[in-house]
């Protein structure tokens, strides 16, 4: 073997023998702390403690009744249902995604409930954090608002259904009726009315397939499907309509 060999063996030797072994500029390099995460749960010794714990149980409550809150008290099943019925009517299948369906129902149901959150937050939240009201009075508080616009939707007819089978004395005034009822009676109410405007924007699309399926069984084209000629037809129209504008302002109007 030739001397230049040999010298870069022992060249090489000797960078690894260096590199293993920790000289003081390691030392000087700054160490990253690691943190460490840790939950206690230790015993409330002063009534403030308690307080403390008992809002945060109730805080996280509320923030896992959230979704359940946010479909049963709201404008949200009605506007979800509408936009649904809208593609389905279209024939676009996954188009728009339901992840723009459900952002879009999220923020027309913030923008519906409006009034109706900033009631709550002028009469309950801001009065419970200046320590004016207790909870229990916030909570009594907000429920108001929402029972004022669940009962301004809901049909005489399905509150009526939901008195009767919970037991209680029909002829008893609005603020006498439980919460409880007022719920499930404005869900179906929303669904009704759901359809009813699903049943209407159905119509249109519905008549564009005909007329496309008696035009292709008349040319004697059978094997073609009638979808794939209507399709384009159907968003035609809708654009031609601004039907999203059309559909959204019906939407909103119908809570006013």
């Amino acid at each position: 073997m030739s001397n230049g060999k040999w010298f870069i063996i022992c060249l090489s030797i000797i960078l690894i023998a260096v590199l293993m072994v920790p000289g003081p500029v390691a030392h000087c390099q700054p160490q990253i702390p690691v943190p460490r995460i840790g939950v206690s749960v230790d015993a409330a010794e002063t009534p403030e403690d308690v307080a403390f714990s008992l809002q945060v149980l109730f805080l996280l409550t509320v923030l896992s009744l959230a979704p359940a809150i946010l479909i049963m008290l709201t404008s949200f099943t009605r506007v979800i249902v509408i936009l649904s019925f809208i593609r389905s009517a279209m024939g676009t299948q996954q188009m728009p995604p339901n992840q723009v369906l459900i952002g879009l129902a999220l923020f027309l149901t913030f923008f519906i409930m409006m009034p109706v959150g900033n009631q709550i937050n002028e009469e309950a939240i801001q009065p419970y954090l200046a320590q004016e009201i207790t909870q229990e009075q916030a909570i009594e508080r907000a429920k108001v608002p929402l029972r004022e616009f669940m009962l301004k939707h809901t049909r005489n007819k399905d509150l009526a259904l939901f008195v009767s089978m919970s037991g209680n004395n029909p002829s008893e005034t609005i603020d006498e009726i439980p919460t409880r009822v007022i719920v499930p009676a404005f869900i179906i109410s929303e669904l009704k009315t759901a359809f009813q405007i699903g049943f209407l924007l159905y119509v249109p699309f519905i008549i564009i397939d005909m007329v496309v399926a008696s035009t292709l069984m008349s040319m004697g084209m059978m094997m073609l499907p009638p979808v794939m000629i209507s399709l384009p037809f159907k968003i035609l129209l809708f654009i031609m309509v601004d039907g999203w504008n059309l559909v959204v302002r019906t939407i909103i109007s119908g809570f006013k």
